[in-house]
């Protein structure tokens, strides 16, 4: 079976969880991840990782997203979104003063970057258990701000309470805590009641298949889906490398400045190596000395 992302399309109702299990029996494979999850009640996509593709995963956690957001305006909820308990309701006066203007106004000051606050119920830990279990004890923690960039909102529907929104945002955003808030600012209070996910780095939901229509596909058809390791970093820099460059990278030795073509290459800067088949050898970073690369994935067996 192929290495590499295959994209779906998550049904609602579904942990991401379920969906990877689902897809590991469809390919008949031993491993499976994905890239960043989606609760629930969210639907969109979901990049699952197959064998050797979840060594890249973490260079797809870190990757923009894109989202089609309904923020449900007058009910704020424990969980900041429609799964949980209603803890505040606002008033038909305060409904009543809503406007579109102040309701754009308001969403329009959330682009830029910020520091953002996760919800209680949320995946992150606190001393190696989950918020979401600790809030469930009645235990919510509140963790500090983290530094997160919206880099555009566009309001595409307002029809009181819901607004209807797609945000486009940097990897740590939750769009639960963005709806929690923008209802803190108007003063009515909000959360999130309906969510899609359309873009994870450089993958579209209309990439995506649908999940009961891939357990319909036979295996071969299912491969031709999976996007191969290489071109699943199209946008990373690349280099192609000889025989005698891969035989090295094999073994693990040490690759210097002067046998790779590099020149603007830089530390901080991520560089994927493949072959004249464009398969993809390894992903090498300059070392701080300037002299050598160092591998933070080999691929070759």
């Amino acid at each position: 079976m192929k290495n590499g992302i295959i994209a779906i399309h998550k049904p609602e109702g579904i942990s991401s969880a379920r969906v990877v299990a689902r897809v590991k029996k469809s390919l008949g494979v031993k491993k499976v991840g994905h890239t960043g999850t989606l609760d629930p009640f969210a639907t969109g996509l979901l990049l699952c990782a197959v064998n050797k593709g979840t060594r890249i995963s973490r260079f797809f956690l870190d990757g923009h997203k894109r989202y089609l957001a309904r923020v449900c305006l007058g009910v704020e909820t424990d969980t900041y979104d429609l799964t949980g308990k209603t803890v505040f309701t606002a008033s038909k006066n305060s409904m009543d003063s809503l406007n579109n203007e102040d309701i754009e106004q308001t969403v329009n000051s959330f682009i830029g970057v910020q520091g953002q606050v996760p919800p209680a119920f949320s995946a992150l830990k606190h001393n190696g258990q989950p918020l979401y279990k600790l809030a469930r004890q009645g235990k919510k923690i509140q963790k500090p701000p983290r530094r997160i960039e919206i880099f555009d909102i566009t309001i595409n529907h307002i029809e009181l309470p819901n607004v209807d929104m797609e945000v486009f945002c940097s990897s740590g955003t939750y769009i639960r805590s963005l709806a929690f808030d923008i209802g803190k600012k108007l003063g009515c209070g909000a959360h999130l009641s309906k969510l899609c996910r359309t873009q994870s780095s450089a993958f579209k939901l209309e990439d995506a298949i649908q999940l009961d229509a891939l357990e319909k596909l036979d295996k071969m058809t299912v491969e031709q889906r999976i996007v191969s390791l290489s071109d699943c970093l199209a946008v990373m820099p690349k280099i192609v490398v000889d025989k005698r460059i891969a035989q090295k990278i094999k073994f693990g030795q040490k690759l210097s400045i002067n046998e790779l073509d590099l020149p603007l290459a830089k530390p901080d800067q991520f560089i994927k190596v493949i072959d004249n088949h464009n398969d993809l050898l390894a992903i090498i970073q300059l070392n701080e000395n300037r002299q050598e690369y160092k591998y933070c994935c080999i691929f070759l067996s």
